[in-house]
């Protein structure tokens, strides 16, 4: 399997995943220009689509893709059946596509519906887990994504996390303002400043990175716990997850 990324609006990417025959699946394609642009130079043969969530920025270029490839199959969760879906998908369910199995998992926060998709080593985890940051709370809770998070940490260290946008130079920035001293992320901040300056992307990330660099995986991590407790104590990790949000949202 070859995994591409395909850059769209300003700052999302569309992920393909093709096989040697040049089948392909298609992940949250917000527009259909790049993606058919891509399909006719690479000659591949979509045979899937994958939808995380109901955004336009990943569901508006279905209906257009459809009407070039009708028997592709649109998967998604039930907040996207009227965005072009063919299959609804949820938490548990698995589907086979160019001879890998996807597994779905739910992973609320970002919208009360989202999911993710894992096919070791692709997680496709949408507007959830960025690397080094997570997505904006537009309709679930910081204790639903912080759960949505504790279950892609639970995944291989090697995992792919193939998230839809770039953000992680940004999401670096807001970190060290945390967390000003912090060798790992003092580290990868200059190596990511540096691909992003050569307008090289800095994803897929891998798991075993994120460990390292994404706070909101490290909502036990006492240098964190310690920086809270000079405004508040918070006694759960929920409550330290919120709060990270909260003071990203504010950034």
């Amino acid at each position: 399997m070859n995994l591409n990324s395909i850059p769209a609006f300003q700052d999302n990417y569309i992920w393909v995943l093709n096989d040697e025959q040049g089948k392909c699946l298609i992940v949250d394609p917000g527009e259909a220009a790049p993606v058919l642009k891509a399909i006719e130079e690479q000659q591949w043969q979509p045979v899937a689509i994958l939808l995380t969530h109901h955004h336009n920025d990943h569901v508006g270029g279905v209906k257009t893709l459809l009407e070039h490839y009708p028997e592709v199959v649109v998967y998604g969760p039930q907040e996207t059946a009227g965005k072009g879906t063919t299959k609804v998908v949820k938490e548990g369910d698995k589907a086979v596509i160019l001879g890998h199995e996807f597994t779905v998992i739910a992973t609320p926060g970002h919208t009360s519906g989202h999911i993710s998709y894992f096919s070791f080593p692709y997680l496709f985890c949408g507007d959830t887990m960025f690397s080094a940051g997570c997505g904006r709370l537009f309709e679930g809770t910081p204790a639903q994504m912080y759960q949505s998070f504790q279950k892609l940490n639970a995944l291989p260290e090697d995992t792919l996390i193939c998230c839809a946008h770039e953000y992680t130079l940004s999401n670096l920035t807001f970190s060290l303002s945390v967390l000003p001293e912090d060798v790992h992320l003092t580290h990868y901040y200059r190596e990511v400043k540096e691909l992003r300056a050569k307008n090289q992307k800095s994803l897929p990330s891998i798991l075993k990175k994120e460990r390292q660099i994404n706070l909101f995986l490290r909502v036990n991590d006492i240098d964190l716990i310690n920086k809270i407790n000079v405004e508040t104590t918070l006694q759960h990790p929920e409550e330290r997850f919120a709060w990270l949000r909260a003071k990203k949202d504010s950034f």
